[in-house]
Order: C-alpha cells, then sequence, then structure tokens
C-alpha cells in the first residue's frame, strides 16, 4: 500500500465560514460529520479523504496572531482538483481573495484565501505521468 494523507486538522475562527469556502471551491466535499466536544467540528471532504476543521478553543488565554511563511503552523492546504479556473471562477463570485496562480506546463496552481485568512492551494494535474507531476522547475 502506498501511503497518502488521510487529513488535515485546521483550526479555524468560524466554523461555518470555512465549510462554506470549501464547499464553494469544491461542490464535491460534503460534510462527513459534525460534532462539539468543547468547541464545534467537522469532517468535510470525500469518503477518501478530508479537511478535519475545529473552532478556537474557547479559552481565557490571548491568541498571538501568526504570520504564514513566517511563524509556525499551516501554511496552506494543497487539494488536488479537477478544473483549477471552475474553482477560480466559483471563489471569484464568492467574494474570495486570490493570492497567486501558477501554470507550470504539468501541473496549474491556483491560491485562496478563506475568510479566516487561511491560503488554501488547488492543483490541476496536466498529466497522468507521476514524474512530470513531480518534476520542479520548467
Amino acid at each position: 500500500m502506498n501511503a497518502y494523507v488521510e487529513h488535515a486538522n485546521i483550526t479555524v475562527k468560524n466554523l461555518d465560514a470555512t465549510v462554506k469556502f470549501l464547499s464553494t471551491a469544491i461542490p464535491e466535499f460534503q460534510v462527513r460529520h459534525r460534532g462539539f466536544n468543547t468547541k464545534r467540528w467537522c469532517h468535510i471532504g470525500t469518503q477518501q479523504s478530508y479537511i478535519a476543521v475545529q473552532e478556537i478553543e474557547p479559552k481565557p488565554l490571548q491568541h498571538v496572531s501568526r504570520t504564514p511563511y513566517f511563524d509556525l503552523g499551516v501554511n496552506h492546504v494543497g487539494l488536488v482538483v479537477e478544473d483549477v479556473a471552475q474553482i477560480e471562477q466559483r471563489l471569484t463570485a464568492a467574494g474570495y481573495r486570490k493570492n497567486m496562480y501558477e501554470d507550470e506546463g504539468y501541473r496549474k496552481r491556483l491560491y485562496f484565501f478563506d475568510g479566516d485568512g487561511l491560503e488554501w492551494e488547488f492543483i490541476e494535474y496536466l498529466t497522468t505521468n507521476l514524474e512530470e507531476r513531480n518534476r520542479y522547475g520548467h
């Protein structure tokens, strides 16, 4: 068996806003389960993989803002999709902010920020050849 990422666990300010962002970007993502322990959480994705989203743990502690790529924590989550142009259209129409787009020959990469300022990468592969998919540089 080849190893693969089953899920990523991300803490957000607003669970519903993040579920809306992911559902807008990838309509086939479904909420697999919702729950509540000391905070609201849900799993959204497919039967094979998902994103575990949880709201900030309610504590009397001050939370320090994080600067992606400079401070510890998740910088972005990459999701393989069929068509980045459709995702760009849906997210732009819904008012989300695009960060970057790259066409690298064998793959297209699109980056958007959700309502919490978390960055999400959407990757469309243009080949099934794994060596080409994993090629770095043009």
